[in-house]
């Protein structure tokens, strides 16, 4: 089955990076959750970027506030798909972390979501995973059907009381 590595650069960043946990696990995704510090662990980012697709890994989330260099790291040593996820800190907002994940040079992408986007990134990693795994697809067409559904209900709910 389909395996995920979400990272971040610090076990505070957790409260923010759950939702991807969340929505992995809800999808059957295995998760690897790990703590490693572009800055403070280099070594071991290297190692786990480097032997993470020979672990079955096939998509990364990279969560970091501040310089937010973890994706980019990772992104260096594996030709893994990256996604990042920028953390609102207390220095900028989170606008720190967001630019730094967007300007990555040319030959190093990362996809980059909402500042403490998890939700996203997780439905990210799904829906990249989804065009190799077709059970996969198929739940993530049902989850996209049933927020459509709700909506509706929403809508329809309003209109009865207005």
């Amino acid at each position: 089955m389909a395996k995920v590595a979400v990272i971040m650069g610090s076990k505070n960043d957790f409260d923010a990076v759950r939702p991807a946990v969340d929505i992995l696990k809800s999808f059957g995704v295995e998760t690897e959750v790990r703590v490693i510090s572009a800055h403070r662990t280099p070594d071991l980012a290297h190692d786990f970027a480097k032997g993470a697709k020979e672990a079955g890994i096939e998509v990364f989330i990279c969560a970091a506030g501040k310089a937010a260099h973890l994706g980019g790291v990772i992104a260096a040593y594996t030709p893994l798909p990256v996604i990042g996820l920028p953390i609102k800190s207390s220095t900028m907002d989170g606008l720190d972390s967001l630019l730094s994940m967007v300007q990555m040079p040319a030959g190093i992408p990362v996809a980059c979501v909402a500042i403490n986007g998890a939700l996203n990134a997780g439905l990210l990693a799904v829906q990249i995973l989804a065009v190799k795994y077709p059970e996969l697809m198929t739940k993530f067409e049902k989850y996209k059907a049933d927020m459509a559904e709700k909506i509706r209900r929403d809508d329809e709910q309003l209109q009865k009381e207005l």
